[in-house]
């Protein structure tokens, strides 16, 4: 039964995310990366109130109110939605989710986030575990080491969402060096034993908030690199094509928050958490030069598409001249 719950649950919330991301970038054409950061600040603030506020339910009332008290609550917004929200029309789309997910940009764009909801699910069974062996912590301090990480990734994902819109050209380098900022974060979570660097608190929590920053600068110019590259090859401007984005954007997030935990957990209990962190970095480095390559090799074409134009163009008016003497 606890199995069917979840999966009905996890069906339920990927359905929210993908309509409420489709009509948020319909409705705020121009700024979608400024919205989506916005977002995502009440997702780390959700992060951050959860636990606690979980907590103290359990504590109080019972393994049962916690989710009796949020079904309720989630129950009581489907009326407000249904009133708020505006009815957008779409036309179905010309254009196959299939053929979306086989352009170059966007595959590696959909491995990038993968790898970063893989990184973020693996912190979920290992860290506490970690915590808890290597510190000693009291149960009840564990979950203050997560604020590090949804603090600075709420706080920092709006700031990161508006120069993606205002300034577009910066989106590259954040994808890029977020994920490469992501892997040494991961190296030095442990750290990692061949770095001779003693494992302390202040450092462990310093690294989480480091993480966070890079996971929002890595994570908010994703959508709207797709949704461009979408656009560039042909995909309608459209609430069919905003579907179609924001349901690859959840499936393979959802793959990552699936693959992350159980490839955490197990290599946590086969070679320790320092050694799995690394080896769980290694993905987002992998992704972050793999974007590296292609945006060198997609300026280096473009660079040289624009040499050849220009010398077509003076091919062009040489041979007009002898006809103009």
């Amino acid at each position: 039964m606890c199995f069917l719950v979840r999966a009905a649950d996890a069906i339920s919330f990927t359905a929210a995310v993908t309509a409420s991301s489709s009509i948020l970038t319909k409705a705020f054409p121009n700024n979608v990366a400024t919205v989506l950061g916005s977002l995502e600040t009440f997702s780390g603030l959700g992060l951050v109130l959860g636990p606690p506020i979980g907590g103290f339910l359990y504590q109080s009332f019972g393994y049962e109110m916690p989710f009796i008290i949020l079904g309720c609550i989630i129950l009581l917004m489907v009326p407000l939605n249904m009133c708020i929200l505006p009815n957008y029309e779409s036309d179905p789309g010309e254009h196959s989710f299939w053929k979306l997910i086989t352009l170059p940009k966007v595959a590696l764009i959909a491995f990038v986030i993968n790898a970063l909801s893989s990184c973020l699910g693996f912190l979920d069974p290992t860290l506490s575990l970690f915590v808890l062996e290597k510190f000693n912590l009291p149960a009840g301090y564990v979950g203050l080491v997560f604020l590090g990480l949804a603090l600075s990734y709420a706080i920092s994902s709006p700031l990161f969402g508006l120069l993606s819109d205002k300034m577009p050209h910066l989106r590259k380098w954040f994808l890029v060096f977020g994920n490469l900022i992501t892997a040494g974060c991961y190296i030095l979570l442990g750290p990692v034993p061949f770095l001779h660097i003693k494992s302390q608190l202040w450092l462990l929590v310093l690294v989480l908030v480091v993480n966070g920053i890079s996971s929002g600068m890595s994570v908010i110019p994703t959508f709207p690199e797709i949704l461009s590259c979408a656009y560039e090859n042909g995909f309608e401007e459209g609430l069919s094509t905003l579907a179609l984005v924001s349901g690859l954007f959840s499936a393979m997030w959802s793959v990552g928050a699936f693959i992350g935990p159980i490839l955490g957990g197990f290599l946590y209990e086969k070679i320790g958490f320092e050694w799995a962190a690394a080896i769980q970095g290694l993905w987002a480095l992998t992704s972050g030069l793999a974007m590296g390559l292609f945006y060198l090799l997609e300026y280096s074409r473009k660079r040289r598409s624009k040499v050849q134009k220009n010398l077509g163009t003076e091919e062009e008016r040489t041979a007009l001249l002898p006809d103009e003497i």
